[in-house]
């Protein structure tokens, strides 16, 4: 069977050496490159299943490389960054990127992200059926049910999680969670979001306090499962 590849784009040796050696436990084929013309290079010949790519590289961006393979590399790609910089995770997302990892990071965590990251479609779901965990969403129908009980939606807070949804795993931030439901004009209304946040909890969470579904990226935005 085919083994899953995953290509690493990073300038630090003992950084491409440990994500090496922590995929290939887990049966990851496992390529790298030390700067950004030669991952772009590495995409484009060994089409790899998913991108590992550092913001801080010696002859770019991690920013410009990722508008390029944007273009003719529809595959998802998780940012590394060293600095837990809003404004470069916000840019990253916004730009494509499926997810993002502040170094050092755990390898348990970093794992857990590459499996969402496989799951993600650059395009979002087009199922009218999506379920994530007791949750069942039913865009047919317009329903939304938790263990088969029928839950109630205001008009927003149904078009909020469907968004949500259909983009199921990857970070969303406010900007585009704002623009999509909003429009344009209300990219800064933060507040807005919280509230509605709040509200979609009370419903789809066991225990709205303890989030296990709509997970908060602090000062980003937020995911779905």
């Amino acid at each position: 069977m085919k083994s899953t590849k995953i290509l690493i784009i990073d300038d630090e040796p003992q950084i491409r050496r440990l994500l090496r050696f922590t995929l290939e436990s887990k049966d990851y084929a496992v390529i790298s490159a030390g700067s950004g013309l030669e991952g772009l290079a590495m995409a484009a010949n060994h089409n790899p299943d998913l991108i590992l790519l550092d913001i801080a590289l010696p002859d770019q961006s991690g920013h410009e490389v990722l508008q390029e393979l944007q273009v003719w590399c529809p595959k998802p790609v998780i940012m590394l960054s060293v600095l837990d910089n809003e404004q470069d995770i916000v840019r990253a997302l916004d730009t494509g990127a499926v997810d993002y990892l502040t170094k050092p990071f755990r390898s348990r965590e970093l794992l857990a992200r590459i499996r969402s990251g496989l799951r993600y479609k650059q395009e979002p779901s087009t199922s009218p059926l999506i379920q994530i965990g007791a949750i069942k969403i039913d865009l047919t129908a317009r329903t939304i049910t938790k263990s088969g009980v029928l839950l109630r939606f205001t008009p927003t807070e149904y078009k909020l999680l469907c968004l949500l949804a259909k983009y199921e795993g990857r970070v969303l931030t406010h900007q585009q969670l704002l623009k999509e439901i909003w429009g344009t004009a209300y990219q800064k209304e933060t507040q807005y979001l919280r509230v509605y946040i709040g509200q979609l909890r009370k419903k789809i969470e066991d225990n709205p306090n303890e989030p296990e579904l709509l997970i908060t990226e602090p000062g980003i935005g937020y995911r779905l499962g």
